[in-house]
């Protein structure tokens, strides 16, 4: 498999590949200690908690994926890429790996994906911090409604499939005050660099149209989690997942930790790495406190 267009300087760790479904999902598995799990959205991978990783590797071991059909995993154009399956695939990574005490990352769709896994094995997960995410049906939301037309049109396969219209230009949109250069613009488009390796983002695109009914079900499961310490880390600049998604988590987690990141967008790990990964790791700090305290 060529990726003589990974940029090794931002992402200098070892590949590593785990069988499933026939494909090779990728992973990364840095540093010792506590695991933290790294569980990325649409269009990106594991590349854009690359900086984040780095600086916990030191004291934590990080894991993270890139789902089927995204980043270096495999990308075939025939898959079962629904946001369920992507979570039923997480779930036999975990379990194979066998990872215990689990510090769970999740952004975007990385949300119901990894969150749909700590509903149903709570006790593999000590910890919960969610980027800019959700957990419930949006049929009643204005900005879901505003997009839905779009999400049925049938040119929306097209630019996705002969444009690459998510990484090339959804992402960049969706930054706040900091911009992506080119040069890393070109780490998150070049893993769909082939019209055939471009369903993944697109049944992204299509799960918002048809799961929000599984959305709400786990939303209905949020008493499971509600002894679990949670941070929501917030860029504020978000115009995919507003502010008052922040809110509704607060809603329903009503003793989770919230930072927010006033000039972040959508992509706070990327935008601004060093003030995630210190908030994380006082986040984990206050963890190990309750747990000696045998709180």
């Amino acid at each position: 498999m060529n990726h003589s267009w990974l940029d090794q300087t931002e992402y200098p760790f070892q590949s590593h590949y785990f069988p499933i479904n026939g494909q090779r999902l990728h992973f990364i598995d840095e540093g010792q200690g506590d695991s933290i799990l790294f569980v990325h959205g649409t269009p990106s991978w594991s590349f854009d908690y690359r900086k984040v990783i780095k600086t916990l590797r030191t004291k934590h071991r990080c894991i993270a994926i890139d789902h089927i059909g995204f980043g270096l995993s495999d990308k075939p154009k025939v898959y079962d890429y629904s946001t369920l399956n992507h979570s039923h695939a997480l779930e036999k990574f975990i379990l194979a790996q066998n990872l215990q005490n689990i510090i769970l990352v999740v952004h975007d769709f990385g949300g119901p994906i990894g969150l749909n896994f700590a509903f149903k094995h709570p006790e593999r997960v000590k910890g919960i911090v969610v980027l800019n995410s959700w957990l419930w049906s949006s049929e009643t939301d204005a900005d879901f409604l505003a997009i839905r037309k779009i999400l049925k049109s049938p040119l929306l396969p097209i630019l996705y499939r002969y444009f690459n219209f998510s990484p090339q230009f959804i992402l960049p949109q969706s930054f706040g005050e900091r911009k992506l250069s080119r040069s890393l613009l070109r780490q998150y488009t070049r893993p769909f660099a082939r019209i055939a390796e471009r369903e993944g983002p697109l049944a992204f695109a299509h799960s918002l149209l048809n799961d929000q009914a599984w959305f709400e079900s786990l939303w209905e499961q949020r008493n499971l989690l509600q002894n679990k310490p949670m941070l929501l880390l917030w860029g504020m600049k978000d115009q995919v997942i507003k502010p008052k998604n922040l809110d509704k988590f607060l809603d329903g987690f009503p003793y989770a930790i919230s930072k927010k990141l006033p000039t972040a967008g959508h992509f706070p790990q990327e935008e601004q790495p060093d003030q995630v990964a210190a908030m994380l790791q006082e986040f984990l700090i206050s963890i190990n406190d309750q747990t000696a305290k045998g709180i």
